[in-house]
C-alpha cells in the first residue's frame, strides 16, 4: 500500500484541491481515486505532481507495509527512535542469538554497544564477540529492509556475509564467508549435508517453501528446522537461521519469535529431535512468540 500523506499535506498548504489537480495537470479522476485508495500511480504522473508542487517526488508518497509491526520497525529505524520496538528487538534478539552461540557479552553490554556505539566491557572479551554484535545489528536492519521480498539463497548468503565478514574465521582460507560451506561439518555429533550437496538441498527447500500459500508460523518453524539440519554454512548457521525466521514472520504478517538464551537447551533439543518429534521445537518457538507479544504489550502496540 502507498501513503500519499505528503501529497495531501502540500495540497492543503497551497489551498489546492484534488479537482484542481485534474484540471491543471490533466490527471484523470481514476488516478485521483487510486490516490484515495492508497494504490500506486505511475511515475510520470507522480513527477508531474511534484513539479507542479515544487518538491521532490519522494516527499509526496511512501510505501506502507501491510504488516503493522514491520511498518513500526521501519518507521522507528528511519527516525532513529530510542526505546521503541526497533530498539528492543535489536538489543534482545542480538544478545540472545549471539549468547546462545557462545558470545560472552551480557545483555547490558550489548545494549551499550547499540545505544552508544561504544564498548565498556570486562577483561578477556574476544574482539569477535563485539564484531558479531555490531554485525548482528546490521543484519537485523537488512532483514527489516528486505522483509517483503521472496526468500532466496542469495539473500541467505548475504546475511551470512553481514554476520561473519572481518571476523577471525573470515581470514581462514577454507572458511567461505557469504558462501555455502566447503568442508563437511557436524552438529551435536550428527552428520549434516555434505558440501557438494548443499546447493541442491537448499534450492529444494526454498522451492518447496516459496510454493506455499498462506504461510503460517508452523511453516516458518519447519523451514527453520530443515535449514538447520542442512547446516549450509561452515559456522553461523543458527544466527542466520533465526534471522531468516524473523524475516519470514515479518513478510507473512506473523508475530516473530525470539528464542531466549535461557531456553537454548529446549531449542537445541527441539532441533535435534525434529525428525522424530516436532512438538518440542514448535513449543519453544511459540514460547519465543509469547516473548515478542509481551514486548508488544509493554510498548502498547496492538497485535492480533
Amino acid at each position: 500500500m502507498v501513503s500519499y500523506e505528503g501529497l495531501l499535506v502540500r495540497l492543503r498548504e497551497k489551498g489546492i484541491t484534488k479537482t484542481d489537480l485534474t484540471k491543471e495537470l490533466g490527471i484523470s479522476s481514476r488516478t485521483i481515486a487510486k490516490i484515495a485508495k492508497g494504490e500506486k500511480i505511475g511515475a510520470v504522473t507522480l513527477r508531474k505532481m511534484a513539479e507542479y508542487l515544487g518538491c521532490d517526488p519522494s516527499l509526496l508518497c511512501r510505501e506502507i507495509a501491510a504488516n503493522a509491526v514491520l511498518q513500526i520497525l521501519r518507521d522507528e529505524k528511519s527516525a532513529k527512535i530510542s526505546g521503541g520496538l526497533y530498539h528492543e528487538l535489536q538489543v534482545r534478539m542480538t544478545y540472545n542469538s549471539n549468547h546462545m552461540e557462545g558470545s560472552r557479552l551480557t545483555e547490558a553490554e550489548t545494549r551499550l554497544i547499540f545505544e552508544t556505539n561504544t564498548v565498556d566491557v570486562g577483561d578477556g572479551i574476544p574482539v569477535d564477540d563485539i564484531l558479531e554484535t555490531v554485525h548482528h545489528f546490521r543484519a537485523i536492519d537488512y532483514v527489516i529492509d528486505m522483509a517483503e521480498t521472496e526468500l532466496t539463497g542469495e539473500f541467505i548468503k548475504h546475511l551470512h556475509y553481514i554476520l561473519e565478514h572481518d571476523t577471525a574465521d573470515s581470514r581462514l582460507p577454507w572458511f567461505a564467508v557469504g558462501e555455502y560451506k566447503k568442508r563437511a561439518n557436524m552438529i551435536g555429533g550428527r552428520e549434516t549435508v555434505r558440501p557438494k550437496d548443499v546447493p541442491g538441498k537448499m534450492q529444494e527447500l526454498l522451492d518447496a517453501y516459496n510454493a506455499k500459500t498462506n504461510v503460517t508460523v508452523n511453516d516458518v518453524i519447519a523451514f527453520h528446522a530443515d535449514f538447520e539440519s542442512i547446516h549450509p554454512f561452515q559456522d553461523g548457521n543458527g544466527r542466520v537461521g533465526r534471522l531468516v525466521a524473523l524475516k519470514e514472520c515479518l513478510r507473512h504478517g506473523i508475530i516473530p519469535f525470539i528464542i531466549e538464551d535461557s531456553k537454548k537447551l529446549f531449542y537445541y533439543r527441539g532441533l535435534s529431535e525434529w525428525g522424530r518429534e516436532k512438538g518440542w521445537l514448535t513449543d519453544t518457538c511459540l514460547d519465543g512468540q509469547d516473548t515478542f507479544i509481551r514486548l508488544l504489550d509493554t510498548l502498547e502496540i496492538p497485535h492480533s
